[in-house]
């Protein structure tokens, strides 16, 4: 209804998503314009879509009532009694999303601490090498390992070899809370990994 529309669109102006136009019309704010040309905030919006779907009932869910949550299909490996992913399939659609939104925070976290004064870069829980990427193109010299479970591992060494960082990288499969960390780095990053854990394992 005209009013409804006009409730979301005001909504929408308030966030910025939106403008006011002459006429009577709308068109696209700062944040909308700026959503629209970033692809990793698109994907973290559809990500979103399944938290929110999972608290339509937050009394079920405060009371530990709730079903299977989509969070929890979605992310199957995540907390303290899951077992880790053996194929593909189990962690395919969460290391695309956590590779294609990576660039939102990688150019800040390069710009925050210098690279260039370490000689190797151990990425834990490097998903499939978007932060070994965007460290490898600003420092040339730094050699580079990453370290993830072993499926994530095979997707992590397909898209660096097709990128052409191959030959510069190693990458290891494992669990952290399980497995000794690769030795040889004088620096390790945990990008995006802590707060998804219990704090007792992290």
């Amino acid at each position: 209804r005209p009013d409804a529309a006009q409730r979301l669109l005001d909504a929408a102006v308030a966030l910025k998503l939106a403008e006011r136009r002459s006429g009577g019309r709308y068109g696209l704010g700062v944040h909308g314009a700026s959503l629209c040309g970033n692809p990793a905030v698109a994907r973290m919006v559809e990500h979103h879509a399944l938290l929110y779907r999972d608290l339509a009932d937050p009394v079920a869910l405060l009371r530990g009532e709730p079903a299977p949550t989509e969070l929890s299909r979605f992310w199957s490996y995540s907390g303290p009694r899951a077992a880790a992913p053996s194929t593909d399939a189990q962690v395919a659609e969460y290391s695309a999303l956590m590779a294609s939104s990576l660039s939102l925070i990688a150019e800040d976290i390069l710009e925050a601490y210098p690279l260039g004064r370490h000689r190797c870069l151990l990425d834990v829980g490097g998903g499939e090498g978007a932060f070994v990427e965007a460290a490898a193109r600003q420092t040339p010299g730094l050699a580079l390992q990453l370290f993830d479970l072993p499926p994530v591992a095979a997707r992590a060494r397909e898209r660096l070899r097709r990128i052409g960082l191959a030959e510069r990288t190693t990458v290891i499969g494992g669990d952290v809370f399980h497995d000794s960390l690769p030795h040889g780095a004088d620096l390790v990053s945990l990008v995006r990994v802590l707060h998804d854990h219990e704090d007792a394992p992290a």
